[in-house]
């Protein structure tokens, strides 16, 4: 990070606990990111079959996307230690219960049971994002330097967690991962639900609507869609595409550095002015939708090397990406039901992501691995078209307001 970029996060820091339900936070939002590739490897050891492995992780995907906003919604009304603790509590049994029925060879429908109770999980991001909202609901400056660290944070797990995923099961046993991932969820939540002094307050009768029904919302979740399946097909893409030229395991090599490309990016956006949000948008989508032609371009080289170094340059767009659209959720979603709108958030990644891993690997199996990065991009391409969309339907509301707040104070 270069010094220029230091001071807004040293700033951001010295607020009191912010350090410490940061520590909890990522502890806890580490095992997010192991919990898919520790399933896999546990369960295709055990019983022979990546077609059972993916099946069940997969219910896990979709058993999340569907309870999210609904633990989400719980938060708000109840308040996050309330609700993270016991969620908590479900979440790491279920875990230890898909690591017992896998050891001891019980009947298949068993591990779909077990690894959706896996849904439980808080959405640890979401909670972290809305104690910086509320701890800088008066400073903007300060709460975009937030989200961004809050998106670096997410690539970093996301980098982090299958490689720790991978060295725990290869080196220990095929269930050490899912252990330490239950483990180190645990142990974060109890540290991050223990800052009460900067946990938001709860709202338990709100008369908010849903944040579905706030204007602006709906597109910005239709453009999260599209941007998850960017993610999505990249990644089955980019396995397809090693493991045709005999590389196979240096795929998450190679992913890994399209995700540090987006954490060092997301890391110094934060330190930039950070201006109106729909703006920023409307330029962050261009620049994602041109730069994920890069890895198009490099597949037809045929090297895995030219094409990590574009994965790279393209992971830099992401970031920004993601920060701006998170701060238009917080701006749209009704007060009091903030948890709940960015927890659609990650449903709507989701259903993006499980999207662009079924497009990209038909792609691969029927275009070839190289001709299949045209999904990435044409994923990224959507995600722009709609986004100029919700800049000209959401900005034309804003506007109307501001020009009546700005009318009731001339007559004032």
């Amino acid at each position: 990070m270069s010094t220029q970029s230091t001071p807004a996060y040293r700033r951001l820091f010295a607020r009191p606990g912010a350090l410490a339900f940061t520590a909890g936070n990522l502890l806890a939002r580490l095992p997010v990111g192991m919990a898919g590739v520790s399933a896999v490897v546990m369960i295709a050891g055990a019983r022979g079959s990546y077609a059972l492995a993916g099946a069940v992780s997969a219910t896990g995907l979709v058993a999340s996307g569907l309870a999210g906003p609904w633990l989400a919604r719980l938060v708000d009304r109840y308040g996050q230690a309330r609700v993270a603790r016991p969620a908590t509590l479900v979440a790491v049994l279920g875990a230890l219960a898909l690591l017992l029925c896998v050891r001891y060879d019980a009947p298949d429908w068993t591990l779909f049971a077990a690894y959706a109770s896996w849904a439980a999980t808080p959405n640890v991001g979401g909670l972290s994002r809305a104690r910086w909202a509320h701890l800088l609901r008066d400073d903007p400056d300060a709460r975009h330097t937030a989200n961004s660290f809050e998106q670096a944070a997410d690539e970093l797990c996301f980098m982090l967690g299958p490689a720790l995923a991978s060295f725990l099961t290869g080196t220990f046993f095929p269930e050490a991962g899912t252990l330490a991932g239950a483990a180190l969820l645990a142990a974060g939540m109890l540290v991050f639900t223990a800052q009460r002094a900067t946990e938001p307050p709860p709202s338990p009768r709100t008369r908010a609507p849903s944040p579905l029904r706030a204007p602006g919302i709906r597109p910005l979740l239709v453009c999260f869609t599209a941007t998850g399946a960017v993610f999505g097909s990249m990644e089955v893409v980019t396995v397809a595409f090693a493991d045709a030229r005999g590389e196979r395991a240096l795929a998450g090599a190679v992913l890994a550095l399209q995700a540090a490309g987006s954490c060092a990016a997301g890391l110094l956006y934060g330190a930039l002015p950070p201006g109106p949000a729909a703006r920023r948008f409307g330029r962050c989508l261009p620049a994602m939708a041109a730069l994920m032609t890069l890895p198009w371009l490099a597949a037809t080289t045929g090297s895995l090397r030219v094409l990590a170094g574009a994965l790279l340059v393209a992971g830099t767009a992401t970031a920004p990406t993601m920060v701006t659209a998170m701060t238009l959720v917080q701006e749209c979603t009704p007060e009091g039901r903030l948890n709940e709108g960015m927890s659609l958030v990650v449903t709507a990644l989701l259903t993006g992501i499980a999207c662009g891993s079924a497009c990209g690997g038909w792609a691969a199996d029927h275009l070839g691995p190289g001709a299949a990065y045209a999904i990435p991009a044409l994923a990224a391409s959507a995600a722009c078209l709609l986004g100029w969309a919700l800049r000209g339907t959401g900005q034309k509301r804003v506007t109307r307001q501001k020009r009546v707040t700005r009318q009731k104070r001339v007559t004032r």
